[in-house]
């Protein structure tokens, strides 16, 4: 049952519910009980968050994919690609997009999702292969509108020696989901999975990882930050499985969060699961608030409170956007903070 079925079939019982253990925390079924009509293809003239960074464009407005079949770097070379999705009208949209870094060749991935208006229901599936040698960097900008609905899922597979890095900046929707499957076959291969959710008023984000290590020595580095506040309500839910024969396996996953009011919500829920010996595998998860202390010293030195809050909270999320080797989209990584915690100049 998913979003894309019920969307093309029109039978909302496809909808996943909180009776599926994996959605229990973000419940579609309950929430829609109309699908809004298939717009048309409509003409987008407005620039991208990342339009200053070059490559190639690749631009999905209303689910239409325009000119292109797939996106591909091919063998031995280094590509870079902006990939737009763009709900124009509030309408149900359903789309695939495939993505095929070749051996050796190296692909720089800048991912929109833009609401030029509101209200639209998405879903969005990326079919991800990296072969030998491949490396993909993919950087996610999320500004979905607040009463929409998208779920965006990407299936990611690596071979021997491949490189997969992700970090994910949104500030959610009515209901969002966006889930990273990856089938890690170890041999030298790497995954970094990252995130930051900056929610507030009654935004909702639902981040969700499965990371299957199906060969031996292996590596995974996963950081997750949030921030929520209003009546907002984070979720993360990461996983990673080590299988049988899976040995020397090195993973590590951290999820932190930030609670700023009382009817704020975080719901969290990492997990190992170890089918193999000889691995060093960790998770880490903490939800707080700001440090009251760290807040007193800055007001100490003159500093207003509202100042310091959000330059605590820049700080807090920051250590995930130092983590993008890629420095124009940091750069677009700390502008969107920035905004988004009203601490912008």
């Amino acid at each position: 049952m998913t979003l894309a079925t019920a969307i093309a079939s029109g039978d909302l019982t496809q909808l996943p519910s909180r009776r599926d253990e994996d959605w229990r925390w973000t419940d579609l079924r309950g929430l829609l009980r109309v699908l809004p009509p298939v717009a048309g293809q409509p003409e987008v003239t407005a620039a991208g968050p990342f339009a200053a960074l070059g490559g190639e464009l690749f631009l999905v407005p209303n689910g239409f994919v325009e000119g292109f079949t797939h996106i591909e770097a091919e063998a031995g070379l280094d590509a870079v690609a902006q990939l737009r999705f763009v709900a124009a009208d509030a309408a149900s949209i359903a789309t695939t997009v495939l993505v095929a870094v070749r051996a050796g060749a190296t692909l720089t991935l800048f991912e929109s999702y833009e609401a030029l208006a509101d209200g639209a229901v998405s879903a969005i599936t990326l079919d991800i292969e990296i072969a030998e040698g491949g490396r993909l960097e993919r950087i996610v900008l999320a500004a979905d509108g607040a009463e929409s609905v998208t779920v965006s899922t990407a299936t990611v597979r690596l071979a021997p020696g491949a490189s997969f890095s992700q970090t994910l900046l949104t500030s959610g929707a009515r209901r969002q989901r966006i889930e990273t499957q990856v089938a890690h076959p170890g041999q030298g291969a790497s995954v970094r999975l990252d995130g930051v959710y900056l929610l507030r008023d009654q935004r909702h984000a639902d981040l969700t990882t499965v990371v299957t290590h199906s060969g031996r020595d292996g590596t995974t580095s996963q950081l997750t930050k949030g921030v929520v506040r209003d009546q907002a309500r984070g979720v993360f839910q990461g996983r990673i499985v080590v299988e049988q024969g899976a040995d020397g396996t090195e993973a590590r996953m951290g999820h932190h969060a930030l609670i700023l009011s009382d009817k704020a919500e975080v719901d969290a829920k990492p997990e190992l699961l170890i089918f193999a010996d000889d691995v060093q595998c960790a998770h880490g998860n903490t939800i707080g608030a700001l440090d009251e202390a760290a807040i007193f010293y800055a007001r100490q030195r003159g500093m207003p409170e509202s100042v310091a809050r959000a330059m605590l909270t820049e700080a807090f999320v920051g250590e995930v956007v130092d983590r993008i080797d890629h420095e124009g989209a940091r750069d677009v990584a700390r502008a969107w903070v920035s905004a988004q915690l009203g601490t912008a100049a």
